[in-house]
């Protein structure tokens, strides 16, 4: 059978693509043959160049905020047609500032609102190509996250939105599905793994033993978006070591 990882000639925007685990999805998709355009926060690739975890070699990169509705529905995102959308923007707040208001209402805006904005803007183009979804979650989504409510009912949001979107859409042959990481080491992470006792903590209820990497959420990512998972919609797939368990 032909390689259903070949992504030669389609096109995958990954927003969030710019660093962490949003970049190790978008540089395996470029591995693989896709041409990808990833959205990230700074004016600049070379803004990105000193990043521990940011690599834009061969991406094209765009800043756009995305917690601006209205410029995300207006902008002109520079290609025709688009085969996968990769949704892992996103944000969270440490030390309790997600119980003011306006601190919930802006990580929600940013790891919620604006994945189903993004959804919305290329859901033509997707329906065009029979194209594939892919968010990603959390498993902060299936368990209480007492100091982050914002980013806990955010993400069990987006679990619930990959549903919806997946049933909405399915006769119009656009699979939607979702990835639920549990602890990767990228930027968002450092409160845990730059702190050592709270890092031997959170092993501890790893089954595998070790931190996740961008690159085992890459290749998950890479199969929702293949022929390999063509029946496959709605459905959120847990890349955790066991740490839910």
């Amino acid at each position: 059978m032909d390689d259903p990882f070949d992504f030669v000639g389609k096109v995958v925007l990954v927003v969030g693509g710019s660093s962490g685990i949003g970049n190790g999805i978008a540089q395996a998709f470029r591995a693989h043959g896709a041409v990808v355009h990833v959205w990230g926060t700074r004016s600049s690739a070379e803004d990105y160049a000193a990043e521990s975890g940011s690599d834009l070699k061969g991406l094209v990169y765009r800043q756009v905020d995305v917690s601006d509705f209205d410029l995300v529905d207006t902008l002109d995102p520079g290609f025709d047609t688009l085969d996968v959308l990769v949704l892992a923007q996103g944000t969270v707040r440490y030390k309790r500032q997600e119980f003011d208001i306006r601190t919930f209402r802006s990580v929600v805006d940013v790891n919620l609102g604006s994945v189903m904005q993004c959804c919305t803007k290329f859901f033509e183009m997707l329906k065009r190509s029979q194209g594939s979804i892919v968010i990603v979650g959390s498993i902060g989504g299936f368990k209480a996250t007492k100091g982050n409510p914002a980013y806990g009912a955010s993400k069990a949001g987006a679990h619930a939105l990959t549903k919806s979107l997946a049933d909405a859409w399915g006769g119009s042959s656009v699979r939607v599905n979702a990835i639920a990481p549990g602890m990767v080491a990228t930027k968002l992470t450092r409160v845990t793994t730059d702190d050592p006792d709270r890092l031997q903590a959170t092993l501890d209820t790893i089954s595998l033993g070790r931190l996740g990497t961008p690159q085992d959420i890459a290749g998950p990512a890479l199969f929702l978006a293949s022929p390999l998972a063509s029946y496959v919609t709605g459905q959120t797939l847990i890349v955790d070591g066991g740490r839910i368990l």
